[in-house]
Formats: C-alpha cells, sequence, structure tokens
C-alpha cells in the first residue's frame, strides 16, 4: 500500500542571518521616507523580504567552496572555461559571453540585432528587456495568449504564445522587420507563469518557415521545465535536466540573469549558437562589461555560477523551490485573497484591483497595497501593475495593464515554512482591514524605468 509523504527541503541549515521586527509606528516612518516606494526602504528595516528572487537566494556549502577558488586574471580565468563547459554541458548553447547580469546580455543582443523600425513579438514584455529593445530603436508587441492577462484563468500555460497573432504580426510588417521572437521561460508579468513544450515547438516551427530566429529569455528555464514535467504528457518521467535542454534547443540564442534560477548573487550570460553573432558580442562585451572572458563578473562568482547552475537544474532542489511558492499561495487562496491562477513558480501575485476595488488604477493601487502590507508586518513586497508598464513612448500617458499585482517573490532556499505562515497571515490582516487604504499620487518619476525609484504621497 503507497503511503503519502509531506516534502521538506533537500538541505538543512549551517548558517544564519539575524533578522529583525521594528515597530508599525517605525514603519509608518520609514516607508513615508522611501516615498511609499518598497525599492527605496533600507534593507535593515525589512524583516521579510520578498521585493525579489533576483540575487536573494542562499548559495550552497559547494558553491562557497567554489568562491574560494577564484582565479582573479584578467583574462583567460579558468572559472570562465568551467561556467563555459557547464552551459554547454546543460543548455546546449554553442557559445557564452559573461555579462554582470541579465540585462547586460540583453543590452548586447539588442544592440547587435535589432535596427530603427524593427518590432520584436515576445510572450509579455519584461520591463528591462522591452527598454533594451527600444533603445536600439525596436517596438514591442506582446503575442501571448489572451489568458494571461486575465488572473482568474486557470490555463496551465498561461504563458504561451498565440500563433495567430504572431503571424499577423509577420505578415503586416514583414520577416525582415522582426529580427527575434523574444521568448521568456517563465513570464514573470504574468505571475510566473510557463509556456509549454508543444507551444514552443510550434513558435519554432512557425519562425523556422519565415527564417526568425527565437532569443530566449532563460530566466526561470529549470522552475519552466519542471511545471512542464509536471502538468505537459508525455513528460513526467523526464528528468528536470532534459526538459531544461530540449526548451533551449529549440531556441537559437538565451540571455540569463543567472541571480534568479542559477542560484548567485550576481552575474549572467549571453548564449548563442550563430558564430558570427557571437563574434559581434565577444567584441561589444569588452566595451560594455569587460574582457570577454568575465564580462563583469570576478573569477570567484563565475566559479558559484557554475556550481549553482548544476544545482539548479536537480528534481529535489526544484521540486522544494515550486512547492514552497505553492504552499504559501495555496494558504492565501484559502482565505479568499484574488491572486493570479495558477499558482506560478516564482512567487505569489495578488490582484490589486480586486483586493483594493474602491481605487482606480491611477490611484496606484498595487503600490499602495505594497506599502500597506509593509506597514503592518514588514514584510517587503513589489508593485507590478501600472508603474512598472510605465508610459506609452508615443504618447506619453500611463501604459494601462490589464493586470495590477502585488509580487510576493520567494528566494530560493532563504525562508521557512513558518516565514510563509507569518507572510499569510499579514496578507489576510491587510485584506480584513483593505477598505481603509488610500491610494497614492506620484511625486518623482524618473525616466527610464520607473518602478525603481518612483516616489509616492498619498492621497
Amino acid at each position: 500500500m503507497s503511503r503519502k509523504r509531506s516534502w521538506a527541503e533537500p538541505y538543512k541549515i549551517k548558517m544564519v542571518e539575524p533578522v529583525f521586527m521594528t515597530t508599525q509606528v517605525e514603519r509608518e516612518k520609514f516607508i513615508q521616507e522611501a516615498g511609499y516606494n518598497t525599492f527605496l526602504l533600507r534593507s535593515r528595516d525589512v524583516y521579510i523580504d520578498l521585493l525579489t528572487d533576483s540575487g536573494t537566494s542562499a548559495m550552497s556549502d559547494r558553491q562557497w567552496a567554489g568562491i574560494m577558488m577564484g582565479d582573479e586574471a584578467y583574462a583567460g580565468s579558468e572559472n570562465f572555461y568551467h561556467l563555459e563547459s557547464t552551459i554547454q554541458d546543460y543548455y546546449g548553447y554553442k557559445f557564452v559571453v559573461p555579462t554582470h547580469q541579465g540585462r547586460g546580455a540583453e543590452h548586447l543582443i539588442s544592440q547587435i540585432l535589432i535596427k530603427e523600425g524593427d518590432y520584436i513579438p515576445g510572450n509579455m514584455y519584461f520591463t528591462t528587456t522591452r527598454l533594451h529593445q527600444e533603445l536600439a530603436g525596436g517596438t514591442f508587441v506582446d503575442v501571448i495568449i489572451d489568458e494571461a492577462h486575465d488572473p482568474d484563468s486557470e490555463y496551465p500555460f498561461k504563458g504561451n504564445v498565440d500563433l495567430n497573432k504572431l503571424e499577423t504580426l509577420i505578415k503586416e510588417k514583414g520577416a525582415d522587420k522582426i529580427p527575434y521572437v523574444s521568448i521568456a521561460t517563465t513570464v514573470n508579468m504574468a505571475g510566473g507563469q510557463p509556456i509549454s513544450m508543444k507551444n514552443l515547438r510550434e513558435v519554432r516551427a512557425l519562425t523556422d518557415k519565415y527564417g526568425i530566429r527565437i532569443v530566449h529569455d532563460m530566466t526561470r528555464v529549470a522552475e519552466n521545465a519542471y511545471m512542464i514535467k509536471l502538468l505537459e504528457d508525455g513528460f513526467s518521467e523526464l528528468p528536470v535536466a532534459d526538459i531544461i535542454k530540449e526548451i533551449c534547443s529549440l531556441t537559437d540564442a538565451a540571455t540569463m540573469s543567472s541571480k534568479k534560477d542559477a542560484l548567485v548573487s550576481i552575474g549572467g550570460f549571453l548564449a548563442i549558437n550563430d558564430e558570427e553573432i557571437f563574434a559581434e558580442a565577444r567584441n561589444l562585451v569588452v566595451v560594455y562589461e569587460g574582457l570577454h572572458t568575465y564580462g563583469g563578473m570576478a573569477g570567484r562568482d563565475m566559479e558559484a555560477l557554475a556550481i549553482g547552475i548544476t544545482e539548479s537544474v536537480q528534481d529535489d532542489h526544484i521540486r522544494a523551490r515550486v512547492g514552497q511558492v505553492h504552499y504559501l499561495g495555496e494558504k492565501l487562496k484559502a482565505s479568499g485573497i484574488p491572486i493570479v491562477n495558477p499558482i506560478g513558480t516564482h512567487g505569489i501575485f495578488i490582484d490589486a484591483k480586486k483586493f483594493l476595488p474602491h481605487l482606480t488604477q491611477d490611484m496606484f493601487p498595487a503600490q499602495a497595497l505594497a506599502a500597506e502590507i509593509y506597514i503592518d508586518s514588514g514584510v517587503r513586497t513589489m508593485e507590478r501593475g501600472i508603474v512598472s508598464a510605465g508610459r506609452n513612448k508615443e504618447t506619453g500617458e500611463h501604459n494601462y495593464p490589464n493586470l495590477e499585482l502585488v509580487r510576493l517573490t520567494i528566494p530560493r532556499r532563504v525562508y521557512t515554512q513558518a516565514h510563509m505562515d507569518v507572510i499569510a497571515e499579514s496578507v489576510e490582516y491587510v485584506y480584513e482591514n483593505r477598505n481603509s487604504i488610500s491610494g497614492l499620487k506620484m511625486i518623482f518619476e524618473p525616466k527610464y524605468l520607473r518602478f525603481f525609484q518612483a516616489r509616492f504621497e498619498k492621497l
């Protein structure tokens, strides 16, 4: 007779970092001084930090050991060659250009491939990706399926591309105006939603028909692969590492922010199969990042990254990582909190429109809600709505996305189940008192990526 067992994290804690709880009066002062922007809080004033999973993971003992084997030679570091071979082994791309983080890789590929007047279709925008495409002269076009914009839809692969939208764009603009299709695994702005292998194969067939490349944003590819293993027919018995390799094989190049899946605090890379593009990228990286064998990273960080990639593709690790996210999501759903469905892979996304129906979108409800959660418990979250969406580059007006979300992003290997319980209790309390929450007015707005530094005051 089979017996069901609870899962537990596949590691034990060897070192701890103390955290401290401030008072509510102190937190009200801190968030006001930060302009009601959680990005502008000091980390020492945060109790549980869910701002991002980027660079906030806990490294393993093996990664810390690797740190001690840093070859800090300016050129030809041994750690680069270890990183290069690891990327080739686990992801399958031929050539590697290291960068300081993911946006460095986005910048390189945008400058190399995009011309003024080009269009770059993708399965929903990401902030830095779209900005680099625009700065290079291109225009991003969202070709994700409609279900991705509906937080109540339970469709399991909301990261899928709408093939009709994509082909219509190709026919309208011409294949020569589309340097590549941008495919993210998983889709952050949709709530950490995966793309299916079936859909990616179909996108590959369509782009082959028109001679268009696919550039893969592989920041959370292991999480996407795990969801394919769970949800898509024919993959349940395959190791996550094999699924990752197939995903990558369907694309031509990839940008990677290693601060997510790959379990390091800094680093990234551009991976490429085309030797001519690689030669240009290797030359351009020297201008913007560093020599082509370090690209803005220290040797020790490249070593930790190589080891982190190896750990990130292991089934036990990714099962526990996604499992913790789903544990929190199910607790919130059970309490009636409106969240994006289905639960994603790297965080829980609260539907601020439904949470705060008395606030219009131009009162920045997600920004206001993130501030209120911090005031209640010291839990730092972040906005993913109208502030993150920025302004229309033609009209200067706010972009009004369908999704107005607060993201509770779970760092990898950092917090326990008890922390998840504390988070849930805080969100539940704020929800019970939601009618007292007022909107915000933006009083400072930077030119680019305003969500990082914008400041607000209460209406």
